[in-house]
């Protein structure tokens, strides 16, 4: 039997559980396993040229064949124009990878700087099997953020996206099999928790994008198989707003950063700190701002803010902002989880008189919620910033660059936003990597993002003569 029982999928714009999917066992996972290791061989010994040629066959398919792909996210997120900046984000990712993969190794022979007549020589051994497991945030491109450098880097693939968002699978899978050379070297598989367990038993290096409480199991899981992790967790990402501010850009962009995807991102604003002097200033236009922003309830390409993708990040959502409430917060704008034909909504919500006793300066919200903290010096800010559990990211605003810079260095977080917001996600060339529960593992940018796929092997040759037992004694 290849499928043990199967799994009602929730539409998050009408609320109706319309979708269906096949949960896929560990047996299935174990045969899907061994076909995949057996076409990684030949796919390792392709020149990387040609692994090249390939994944833009892959690209092209993915155009040529966009539309149904991006009607089935649209469905699975409940918004469209994102779901079309998935797509071309994954294109554009294949080109990125395609071009800078290629420069990245070394194997040129160098002679040892201690033992001269010892020449050196490196190879890199890609791992055979990469097992992903996705979130349903972004449900095509984090499928592929980490699956594209390690194909490049002569790995085959098996992705367990989301159960939440598993529409797009069916597509996704006619598209790839439009390519004979990747057969067997991606697979997609449908599954819940159990699938993605499975996973971690059948591959030999895992990565996983998802919530901190499930990051840490996986991790537990990879450490009993015995195999490496690269973990990409949850944020609770600060911003500090200095006097000298320009408010027009920081409110501009705080409001973009904290509500895109419906604040549905793991580098998402989720903690504003301002100084004293500009507070309620800023509340004023932050809330003037936020007021403007619409949702998409009737049209997925209209409005700034979709549904609530996941029913149970309403819930988190709604207890953060009564637990504020309940200890003095004051709420400005938005506020409430609306219901829209069955589906959820939240408006941008800007929230004052908050401080870290309180949920929602602490724990990962995951929706268009910006609390906002007055400080009244530097140190302070600092350390608000970070009294976190969290350090993925974080962003800074002063007219005085050096400060900020100076100030940006002692945030403990892995990639910093200067005079803007959000920038870790459009800006991929540069190695980070997480603080605190964050994350673990090499980055998923820069040159690690590719050679992170690789067990690195030092070939030594003695050119010289050898040293004999008595002579080691001297």
């Amino acid at each position: 039997m290849i499928h043990e029982k199967t799994l009602k999928i929730r539409n998050p714009k009408t609320g109706a559980y319309d979708y269906e999917i096949e949960i896929t066992n560990a047996n299935k996972i174990n045969k899907l396993a061994k076909l995949s290791r057996i076409a990684q061989e030949k796919w390792s010994k392709r020149d990387i040229t040609k692994r090249i040629s390939i994944l833009q066959s892959f690209k092209d398919a993915l155009l040529e064949n966009k539309d149904e792909l991006i009607d089935a996210l649209s469905i699975d997120t409940g918004r469209t124009t994102i779901s079309k900046q998935e797509l071309y984000g994954l294109c554009g990712s294949i080109d990125r990878w395609c071009k800078s993969a290629p420069t990245i190794l070394n194997n040129e022979e160098r002679q040892s700087k201690f033992i001269p007549h010892i020449a050196i020589q490196k190879t890199h051994d890609p791992y055979p099997l990469l097992g992903v497991i996705s979130p349903w945030n972004f449900p095509l491109l984090l499928s592929f953020i980490d699956a594209t450098p390690a194909l490049l880097a002569g790995c085959a693939v098996i992705i367990k996206p989301s159960e939440i968002t598993p529409r797009f699978i069916k597509p996704l899978i006619k598209i790839i099999e439009k390519i004979p050379d990747l057969k067997n070297i991606i697979t997609i598989i449908p599954g819940d928790g159990s699938s993605g367990a499975n996973l971690i038993n059948s591959v030999d290096i895992i990565a996983f994008t998802g919530s901190v409480a499930t990051g840490r199991k996986v991790a537990q899981s990879a450490a009993k198989s015995f195999i490496p992790v690269c973990l990409e967790l949850g944020g609770k990402d600060p911003v500090i707003v200095m006097a000298d501010s320009d408010l027009e850009r920081a409110t501009t962009s705080i409001l973009r950063a904290s509500t895109i995807a419906t604040g549905q991102a793991c580098q998402s604003l989720e903690r504003i700190y301002v100084d004293i002097s500009l507070h309620d200033d800023f509340i004023d236009q932050l809330t003037e701002k936020s007021k403007k922003i619409s949702l998409n309830i009737l049209d997925n390409d209209g409005g700034e803010i979709g549904p609530l993708i996941f029913e149970q990040q309403a819930e988190i959502i709604s207890n953060h902002l009564d637990d504020a409430v309940d200890k003095g917060a004051i709420i400005h704008s938005g506020g409430k989880i609306e219901d829209h034909m069955g589906g959820l909504w939240i408006k941008p919500t800007v929230i004052s008189n908050v401080n870290h006793d309180m949920d929602i300066m602490k724990k990962e919200t995951f929706g268009p919620i910006m609390p906002v903290m007055a400080f009244h010096s530097i140190e302070e800010a600092i350390s608000l910033a970070n009294d976190s559990n969290y350090g993925l990211s974080a962003a800074i605003f002063s007219e005085n660059e050096s400060i900020a810079l100076s100030i940006a260095k002692k945030i403990h977080c892995g990639g910093m936003s200067i005079n803007d917001a959000g920038l870790t996600s459009m800006i991929f060339e540069e190695e980070k990597n997480t603080y605190k529960n964050s994350g673990m593992g090499p980055s998923r940018n820069g040159n690690e993002g590719f050679t992170r796929f690789f067990r690195k092997k030092a070939l030594f040759i003695n050119r010289g003569d050898v040293t004999s037992i008595q002579e080691m004694q001297k």
